[in-house]
């Protein structure tokens, strides 16, 4: 079932439970989709693209919760945090960071890459093969880390 499917089946299934942080949360994804389809072409768009823009919306919903609470308005930030926790049921399962790290591994040994002038091609590469599946900033330590330790 696509990503579209699977929203409005849960939009229908917040409907009838008069969920209205769902509502809130799965009309916002509904909307990025139809406005993510109307900027392409072709009128369709791609399971990575799908994935960036969940990442997209929880990552805005995170940082709004964030800033709510520095100003101590949990009242405004909770319904933050449930949303982007509805959001995250959408996307691939994350690895855990010895499978990020093992996947780093096998990349720098097929690349070759030995300093962190190869870190461009080997951040690349990762971000490709493990799309949506883990945080950048947690991929780019890792990636550090091994090409500081080669």
């Amino acid at each position: 079932m696509s990503l579209e499917q699977n929203i409005t089946t849960a939009l229908k299934e917040a409907m009838k439970a008069k969920d209205k942080e769902a509502l809130d949360a799965l009309r916002a994804i509904k909307s990025a989709l139809l406005l993510a389809k109307t900027e392409t072409k072709d009128k369709a768009i791609t399971e990575l693209d799908e994935i960036k823009l969940l990442q997209k919306l929880v990552k805005q919903r995170q940082e709004s919760a964030t800033i709510f609470r520095a100003q101590n308005r949990e009242d405004l930030a909770m319904p933050e945090e449930s949303q982007a926790a509805l959001i995250q049921q959408f996307l691939p399962e994350p690895l855990d960071e010895n499978a990020v790290a093992q996947e780093v591994e096998a990349i720098i040994t097929k690349l070759g890459a030995n300093s962190m002038k190869d870190m461009g091609k080997v951040m690349g590469m990762a971000n490709a093969k493990m799309a949506g599946r883990v945080d950048g900033k947690t991929l780019s330590a890792i990636i550090k880390n091994k090409l500081g330790s080669a």
